[in-house]
């Protein structure tokens, strides 16, 4: 339904923000993440984007990396849950968006409910140890902010 594209500065920067914000967890399976990541998605990380950072401005100076990434890529939009620091009028001359996660995948659920419903249903199924009942699944989706997505879900649930 869609193409995923990171960098490798991406993943730096949910690495270390994943372990100051979740100490708990083992830096062994963070890394394991990232490399599961690069290996399911072929051709997602891209190189050659640095080119396209100075002439970029946005509020955080820090941020211009994604959207010279999203250029080098061909991407139409950025998904973050930091979208005040993407402004449309610095993106759209790029014909680039911003939208959270939570717009982002309730458009796609509702642009092809039945496929989407099958990935959820897989993406459920495939938490294990212990598995996930339905309504577990939905809550963690409201606690991660993606509130819309788990109300349209909520509809469906049998199909979870």
């Amino acid at each position: 339904m869609f193409r995923a594209f990171w960098t490798e500065q991406i993943h730096d920067e949910w690495e270390r923000s994943l372990a100051r914000n979740r100490p708990e967890l083992d830096p062994i399976a963070i890394r394991r993440r990232r490399n599961a990541m690069n290996a399911a998605i072929r051709d997602a990380v891209i190189a050659g984007y640095e080119a396209h950072v100075d002439g970029l401005v946005l509020p955080d100076f820090d941020d211009r990396h994604v959207v010279a990434a999203a250029i080098a890529a061909h991407a139409e939009m950025i998904v973050t849950l930091n979208t005040k620091d993407f402004p449309s009028n610095a993106l759209a001359p790029l014909r680039i968006e911003a939208q959270h996660p939570d717009a982002f995948l309730t458009r796609l659920l509702e642009l092809d409910e039945l496929l989407f419903l099958e990935c959820a249903h897989r993406c459920r199924s495939r938490l294990k140890n212990p598995g996930v009942p339905v309504d577990s699944y939905l809550s963690n989706l409201r606690k991660a902010g993606l509130v819309m997505l788990a109300a349209e879900l909520e509809r469906a649930k049998r199909a979870l």
